[in-house]
């Protein structure tokens, strides 16, 4: 771990930044800065306000993005993530009479023998199904990726108010090599684009995708899948990945990443599953850089 020392250093490294016109800022640029400041202070043993806040305006003035007016923002980001929660609420309240509403129809069919108002019920009931399916890709969608997000591991693999998982299975972690210089080089939106890429890839083995953050995904593979096919899997994915040419305008550049994988079981801790995937990992991403030196 980097001491706490390093924070002058990192902040000097960030000095070089862009210079351009200043941009108003929105949810999207938001949640990019909020992304690379939690990943820096990751490298930070002890922060303080002072600290995160210098860290969040270094990235901000990279982006050209105008955070002098912070109660302005606070209150912009506060009403949209209200008024989200709030459609959320309507949508799951509307679901919730609809279905009281079917419910009492199909009591009165059934007691009624109607065929004709079952026959209802049922296509409403469909139709019900349709919107609440809708309502719960709305809450586990990851948005730049269209992957799932961590709520989908908390809501789908774990025991109810547990942090244990409630079935055996094979779990993978994968993380991005050199995407810091991805973004370095060719900038976020080029960086949003490369972690779209390796989505879609990861959901071609038709297999639980999860955005763990940042540059991380989460595979949950089917339960008939063991490690070593997962292992299979997934490195014939990223000797595929690693043979294509990304381009951004004139130049072009290949990406990888490294994986690790272990096995579950029910009851098993899920931060003690992912730790373990996460030092499989670490020592692929030794191996898979002796071979990978770069993006080009």
């Amino acid at each position: 771990m980097i001491q706490s020392d390093c924070t002058i250093d990192f902040l000097e490294r960030q000095s070089n930044i862009n210079l351009g016109k200043t941009v108003k800022i929105d949810n999207k640029i938001l949640e990019i800065i909020s992304n690379e400041t939690k990943e820096n202070i990751g490298e930070i043993d002890v922060v303080t306000p002072s600290i995160y806040a210098s860290i969040f305006s270094k990235h901000a003035t990279y982006h050209n993005a105008d955070i002098e007016d912070e109660e302005k923002l606070t209150d912009h980001f506060l009403d949209n993530k209200i008024s989200m929660v709030g459609d959320m609420q309507d949508k799951t309240s509307q679901n919730a009479l609809a279905l009281s509403k079917h419910t009492d129809k199909a009591i009165s069919a059934i007691q009624d023998k109607d065929e004709n108002l079952l026959k209802e019920v049922l296509h409403e009931t469909q139709e019900l199904r349709h919107e609440i399916e809708k309502l719960k890709e709305y809450i586990y969608k990851d948005e730049l990726t269209n992957t799932f997000n961590r709520k989908w591991i908390h809501d789908n693999l774990l025991k109810n108010n547990t942090k244990q998982l409630k079935q055996n299975g094979t779990l993978a972690i994968i993380d991005l090599n050199y995407f810091k210089i991805v973004n370095d080089t060719y900038g976020h939106i080029v960086g949003d684009k490369v972690l779209l890429f390796i989505a879609n890839q990861l959901k071609e083995m038709r297999e639980n995708v999860i955005r763990f953050g940042g540059d991380e995904f989460i595979v949950i593979f089917s339960k008939n899948i063991t490690k070593k096919t997962a292992h299979s899997k997934l490195y014939n994915l990223r000797e595929d990945v690693i043979k294509k040419k990304l381009k951004s305008k004139d130049s072009s550049f290949r990406v990888s990443f490294s994986f690790g994988i272990t096995e579950f079981k029910e009851d098993d801790t899920l931060s003690d599953v992912i730790e373990s995937a996460d030092k499989n990992m670490y020592d692929d991403k030794i191996e898979i850089k002796k071979r990978v030196t770069g993006i080009h």
